[in-house]
Formats: C-alpha cells, structure tokens, sequence
C-alpha cells in the first residue's frame, strides 16, 4: 500500500464520536463539548491551552495558573458510527451533548461553559 492508499484509507475511517470533558482537579469545574473526532478534538484542546491560545478565557486562566497536571480529558459518551458512509452525525451529536449539559450544568462556579441563549 503506498501513502495515497494510506491516506484515503484514513479519511474513510470513522473517528471515535461523542461526547468529552475537560476537568480541573483542583477546584472540581468542568468543560463540556462533543467532537466527531474526539482524539483530535482532545488534542486540539491540549495544545491551545498549552500554547495559551484557548478561547475559553477562564478556562485558560485557570490552566496558566495551575498547570496541566491539575486537568483530565475524559470521555463521557461515544456515538457509535453508522453503516451508511456518508451520515451526519451533527444532530445526534448536538442531542448527546445537550443531555449532559442538562445532567451535570458545567456553568458559572460548576463548570466553564457558556449557557446557550434560545
């Protein structure tokens, strides 16, 4: 198999889905968001709060000061692919990430996401 192979084997490949968190031991506040690639989504995270590029103001200042020691990316839920190549997984994503928005209310002192307005 030569690298274009590769490549296109790896774009058809179904990237774990679902639902993740991230975590301050320290003071227990918590991140919440879903990904169609949570391993790639997880390292995105990593790196902008490492090279202090993260959106999430007060996620990034806790971070600064704490250091990474004190946060764990956990998943919570994975979204299992369907047989159909071509699915968008978009609504079902939005759904599985909504119940645990509503389950653990990652806002204000709890958590470091923003309420949705309606």
């Amino acid at each position: 198999m030569d690298k274009k192979e590769v490549r296109q084997k790896y774009k058809r490949t179904v990237q774990p889905m679902g639902v993740y968190q991230i975590k301050n031991l320290k003071n227990g506040k918590i991140f919440i968001g879903s990904a169609k690639n949570l391993p790639g989504k997880i390292n995105s995270h990593k790196f902008q709060l490492k090279n202090r590029l993260h959106n999430n103001r007060s996620l990034q200042k806790d971070y600064n000061e704490q250091g990474e020691a004190d946060f764990v990316f956990e998943i919570l839920d994975n979204l299992d692919p369907k047989d159909d190549p071509n699915a968008d997984y978009t609504k079902e994503l939005n759904l599985l990430e909504e119940m645990w928005l509503e389950k653990l209310r990652p806002y204000d002192e709890k958590g470091y996401n923003k309420k949705k307005v309606r």
